[in-house]
């Protein structure tokens, strides 16, 4: 059963509720049902509730770097010593 003011699962605090996600965020709790429904937030459905885990809160901060941004980030720095290799080489000797 879900205590749908906290996200409280059988006594388990790990989770939160969409509510209290919105205000750590500063956006509506339809905000976030939609960021869910999209695929940007990841919850889970607890009977007619999404509930979200803490472990999840500094992903959805952008605090954390989700696979896909380390192989932007990965791509983009080959990209540049490739491009700046001579620059870069140059600027190492100074």
């Amino acid at each position: 059963m879900i205590d749908k003011t906290n996200a409280n699962i059988n006594g388990n605090k790990d989770f939160i509720s969409t509510v209290e996600l919105a205000q750590i965020l500063g956006i509506s709790r339809q905000a976030v049902a939609e960021k869910i429904k999209s695929g940007k937030i990841k919850a889970q459905k607890s009977g007619r509730v999404y509930v979200i885990q803490k472990k999840d809160i500094p992903e959805i901060l952008g605090e954390t770097l989700t696979e896909e941004n380390k192989h932007e980030i990965e791509k983009s720095v080959q990209k540049t010593v490739k491009e700046y290799s001579r620059a870069l080489e140059l600027l190492g000797k100074e």
